[in-house]
């Protein structure tokens, strides 16, 4: 699909009806959203952070801010992962953003070394920095757009999970008219939207256009530890609409160090999926990758910020969603969205299924197939009985 320029989304949102009026843009500014994410160290174990790392990573980001490398940040961090969310006018994949990061991650780590906390940069794969963070450890998402009158946000970030977690609640939000009502009464929604695809493993991406390649969409998606939606945007106009990182450690080490943790950006309101239908998709806690050791299905948890510490065997695994208004570039927020009653259900759902999935202890489906274990543990444990085997 041929890519629009800002002008030309403009005078296309200033023909179409009210729906669309709060899209005019507030400027033609563009203006850069990164999420980078890395585990630096846990405490205790893989369950938490400490705050000594949070506020070497505020410092870091708050001296970028005052030297106008940055226009505004916030830290947060979801179980033993730091999350740094910037915005800037330097577009995506920075070589000044992503150095900005890695530096900030290696200065944790260091803080992580001296208070002996777990894995301490388990995280960063590589010795030096080399342009971009993307092959090195982290997690990246990273969008690129001109600033909406009122542009509301969502960025979650997942804890004990693989990248593939956003795919099912992808599908439900920009695919799916049961969860998604503007899909079928936004006039600026009902063309569909094009997901981008990639294969993790082939290192090959695929665009498709829904509704009408639905089908083909979820035969991919549904196979959740090799094809991960990577982007969404609204196929009327080719807005970007959504990103979430596709890092795999596993390919990049060529051994377990740790589940990926994901994070995603989603653009909400005025043309695009409200607020609660985004939310929505969270409602059913699905089963994810993950969990112990990250070989163990799992379910998804929604929960507030003060609940993301996964303890059960190290889980269930764990989903925060942090709202907020981006306003000339600034970070109004967050607004914790999970941390509402309604979720309730969806969290008792989630401690359910744990417990069932639970007692199947070392036998699949908690645990991981063969091919998806070959990066663990478990093959120095199998290479103990290799010479054991005889042909029958």
């Amino acid at each position: 699909m041929a890519e629009k320029s800002p002008a030309d989304v403009c005078d296309a949102c200033l023909a179409l009806d009210s729906y669309d009026e709060d899209f005019i843009m507030a400027n033609d500014k563009n203006i850069t959203l990164s999420v980078i994410k890395a585990d630096v160290g846990g405490f205790v174990g893989h369950s938490s952070f400490h705050p000594a790392l949070l506020d070497t990573a505020k410092e870091k980001l708050s001296n970028a801010k005052s030297k106008g490398v940055i226009i505004d940040f916030h830290v947060m961090r979801c179980g033993d992962d730091l999350e740094l969310i910037m915005t800037h006018d330097k577009g995506c994949d920075n070589k000044t953003i992503h150095e900005l990061a890695w530096n900030t991650f290696t200065a944790c780590t260091e803080v992580a070394k001296e208070l002996k906390l777990y894995g301490a940069g388990q995280d960063l794969l590589k010795d030096a920095f080399t342009g971009t963070v993307k092959g090195m450890g982290p997690g990246v998402a990273e969008m690129e757009f001109v600033e909406r009158k009122s542009e509301p946000v969502i960025i979650f970030m997942a804890d004990k999970t693989s990248a593939g977690a956003w795919n099912l609640p992808l599908y439900k939000v920009f695919g799916d008219p049961f969860n998604t009502a503007g899909l079928i009464i936004d006039p600026s929604m009902i063309e569909g939207f094009c997901f981008n695809v990639l294969d993790v493993k082939e290192g090959k991406a695929i665009t498709l256009s829904c509704p009408e390649e639905t089908y083909y969409l979820l035969a991919l998606i549904g196979a959740t530890n090799r094809y991960m939606v990577s982007s969404v945007s609204r196929k009327k106009d080719n807005e970007i609409t959504a990103v979430a990182s596709t890092q795999r450690l596993s390919l990049i080490a060529g051994k377990y160090v740790g589940k990926d943790d994901p994070v995603m950006i989603v653009r909400c309101q005025s043309g695009l999926p409200a607020v609660g239908e985004v939310l929505e998709a969270f409602s059913f806690p699905h089963l994810v990758q993950g969990w112990m050791r990250g070989s163990h299905h799992g379910p998804l948890m929604p929960v507030p910020f003060y609940e993301a510490n996964p303890t059960r065997f190290d889980g269930p695994p764990r989903v925060i969603a942090a709202g907020f208004q981006i306003t000339n570039g600034r970070l109004i927020g967050p607004h914790d969205m999970f941390d509402d009653p309604s979720f309730d259900e969806t969290r008792r759902k989630a401690n359910n299924v744990a417990e069932y999935m639970r007692r199947h202890g070392p036998f699949q489906p908690h645990r991981l197939p063969l091919e998806e274990m070959e990066y663990t543990t478990l093959p120095q444990v199998l290479g103990k009985l290799k010479d054991r085997f005889e042909k029958q």
